[in-house]
């Protein structure tokens, strides 16, 4: 039986988030004993916030919830690969379906490369 290493990165583990139909990579977040048991008994995704040193289920403020679809745990079994419905279009705080919506260019520059899908200063109010 496979148990996730919530020890080795002090009490936390990445996880990675992609979105099941499509496979595109959603975001990069954190969870703690807490948020991987509430994650497996609702169905719903709840991470650990490091910054505000809290359990948070996604979408809680904006309403743009994730669904567990399917679950993988890597070789050393400290880190999670979540496959997910994405409820609202867009995972990321800042307005866009993904977080990874800049690319870094051949150039040396950074190109925004996506679409906001709402605006976060309506969602969040101006101090998001």
């Amino acid at each position: 039986m496979v148990t996730i290493d919530f020890a080795k990165g002090d009490g936390i583990v990445p996880v990675i988030v992609q979105d099941q139909a499509t496979g595109e990579v959603l975001m990069l977040a954190y969870m703690n004993q807490d948020a991987w048991e509430q994650t497996l008994s609702t169905g719903k995704v709840h991470y650990y916030s490091r910054s505000r040193n809290r359990l948070w289920l996604k979408g809680e403020t904006s309403g743009h919830t994730q669904d567990v679809k399917e679950v993988y745990v890597d070789c050393d079994a400290d880190t999670i690969l979540l496959k997910v419905h994405q409820h609202g279009g867009a995972a990321c705080h800042e307005g866009y379906r993904t977080c990874f919506f800049r690319q870094y260019a051949a150039n040396g520059e950074w190109q925004l490369i996506g679409e906001r899908v709402f605006d976060p200063d309506v969602v969040y109010g101006k101090s998001h």
